[in-house]
């Protein structure tokens, strides 16, 4: 085979595969759900037995997070079930089989119960306990526990978990009417400062699921497809700041999302300017996605702006008097007012600060087109095109370069009030190859990949990162046997996906046009709802690719001016939403 030397803009980056999320979502077990708005459903409180066999059965291995913090109910379903695996052999024998499952897939820190509550969502509900879609639809960390569901099942029925629960739905309904009334007034609040609508259904759902086993310190969200997911736990602590004794900040920041990120996705592809901002953050302690990923980083800093604009100052808003007796009472009124707001300026102002010094270098920028927003009465949708797509991007790459941002570990690296955040672990492996990739260091990303093969030679991640390598350094014949092996080997179906995609354009420029078609409807075949990969397959079916041409006369690019493409155009999966 011969193929013709493919350019490094060929290249379109998958994002790591822990952050790739499959789209099915409809098979997701939910019980006993509760509107939190009247006029519409989808937004959802509600509980899941499947979610609770789970939880039970890591507290039979040892899941004592914050055990001190959680509901009196957490104790008593753990005394209940130590007094049933003490006078029950098969009961016994059943937790073992299952905590030597558990202990031998234990990861480090957050991640260890994330991919237990990932399971949790594609579950069916008791005696079944199986996945609800097929492999290729489930969370990719949930395939790392997908196993464990025969020995749950084996537990559950030893143990008598349904009884459990049953006798304790009473508590959970009892929990599910405690936070109902702070989670409803917190979404309408936040509509109301967006200007949004009473949600209705529109194909997306924003679901809570209240699960008092699991640790109250952990609240875990997640984006499958069109829907979000938050699982969170009360404790014994309702306050002001946590109604209900849920973490309603992280709540409503993971509604944030909901709310804000379809209108950035929806744009996605206007994104190519924005991206010499990449370059500013490289040295700033953030996740890697948001290093790699414009339309997250724009996101999330615009997030950030509207917690930052709508923040909780500390100290109380004067209230307007009523009848009112005199002219001194509305002067003495106003003046509160203006006080009020300086001293309320001064603190959002230094979260803004924070925010900027920490990597999130919009914020400040988005927080003074909020302010503008809030003056002129419009609405999150109606202005947030001009807001974000005006932006002056060379002046913000100024601004950055002045930030002196937090060392990494700095105690100021805190997560709004909840504490110090952990540090960002050290990248190594694939994810140092992602990297490698990403400052297109093509040898430093083989090596690393080669590496992961030696260990597990069946790794389609390690291959698709080799294919990428390989297109980098202008080797398409090896380009093409690792993207055949990806799509054997790769569990993802967006990672299999693209490199049908990659396929069909390496046989373009053969050409090869009727196997280049058969490799594009077979990227639209994958089960893959990333309207990335679609809109790729499609653009191939349409006309054949080609290569950018390159004018041999031309001078060298100035890599420092030349902006980071570290996605290639890569749309996350994009959401329109339905004109109202």
């Amino acid at each position: 085979m011969k193929l013709h030397s493919i350019l490094p803009l060929f290249l379109v980056a998958l994002p790591l595969a822990a952050q790739v999320s499959s789209s099915s979502s409809s098979s997701t077990p939910t019980e006993t759900p509760r509107r939190v708005e009247a006029a519409g459903s989808a937004i959802t409180l509600e509980t899941s037995e499947a979610l609770f066999d789970i939880a039970a059965g890591l507290n039979a291995c040892g899941y004592d997070a914050d055990l001190a913090h959680s509901l009196p109910v957490r104790t008593e379903i753990r005394r209940e079930m130590d007094e049933t695996l003490g006078s029950s052999a098969p009961a016994r024998a059943s937790r073992d089989a299952l905590c030597t499952y558990v202990t031998s897939h234990k990861l480090n820190g957050a991640l260890n119960l994330a991919q237990y509550v990932s399971l949790a969502l594609y579950t069916t509900q008791p005696p079944e306990l199986t996945a609800a879609v097929g492999e290729a639809e489930m969370p990719p960390d949930s395939l790392q526990v997908i196993n464990v569901l025969p020995l749950l099942r084996t537990f559950s029925e030893q143990m008598d978990l349904h009884v459990l629960w049953i006798k304790h739905r009473p508590e959970y309904e009892a929990l599910v009417n405690r936070v109902h009334d702070p989670l409803t007034k917190m979404i309408l609040a936040t509509n109301i400062y967006l200007r949004q609508p009473v949600s209705s259904y529109d194909g997306r759902r924003f679901v809570i699921f209240l699960e008092p086993l699991l640790s109250p310190s952990a609240t875990n969200a997640r984006i499958y497809g069109a829907d979000q997911f938050v699982v969170t736990s009360p404790s014994t602590e309702d306050t002001p700041l946590d109604p209900g004794g849920v973490h309603m900040d992280e709540v409503r920041h993971s509604y944030l999302h909901y709310e804000i990120e379809p209108l950035v996705y929806a744009r996605a592809a206007s994104t190519e300017r924005l991206l010499p901002l990449l370059k500013s953050v490289q040295e700033a302690p953030l996740e890697y996605i948001y290093k790699t990923d414009i339309v997250a980083l724009v996101s999330e800093c615009l997030i950030k702006a509207v917690e930052a604009r709508t923040i909780d100052v500390g100290f109380p808003k004067p209230k307007k008097p009523v009848n009112v007796k005199s002219r001194q009472e509305i002067d003495r009124y106003n003046l509160d007012i203006i006080d009020y707001e300086k001293r309320a300026e001064i603190v959002r102002r230094g979260l803004v600060k924070t925010d900027m010094r920490q990597g999130w270098i919009l914020v400040q920028y988005l927080y003074e087109k909020l302010t503008q927003m809030d003056s002129a009465g419009v609405s999150l949708k109606e202005d947030i095109g001009e807001m974000v797509y005006g932006m002056d991007v060379q002046h913000e790459v100024n601004v950055a370069k002045e930030i002196q941002f937090f060392a990494e570990g700095s105690h100021e690296l805190v997560s709004r009030g909840r504490g110090p955040r952990a540090p960002q672990p050290k990248l190594t492996g694939l994810d140092l190859a992602e990297q490698k990739l990403f400052l297109r260091d093509a040898p430093a990303a083989q090596a690393l990949a080669k590496a992961e093969l030696e260990k597990d030679p069946k790794s389609g991640r390690a291959m698709y990162i080799l294919a990428r390598a390989d297109l980098l350094q202008r080797d398409p014949e090896s380009a093409v046997d690792h993207l055949h092996a990806v799509v054997s080997l790769s569990k993802d179906p967006h990672t299999v996906a693209w490199a049908h995609v990659y396929l069909g354009r390496l046989y373009d420029t053969l050409p090869d046009r009727e196997q280049a078609v058969a490799e594009y409807k077979a990227a639209l075949a994958t089960p893959d709802a990333h309207t990335d990969t679609h809109t790729a397959a499609e653009d191939g079916l349409k006309k054949p690719f080609a290569t950018p041409k390159i004018d041999p006369n031309a001078p060298a690019a100035d890599d420092d001016k030349e902006p980071l493409d570290p996605t290639g155009k890569k749309q996350k999966e994009s959401y329109q939403p339905t004109p109202r």
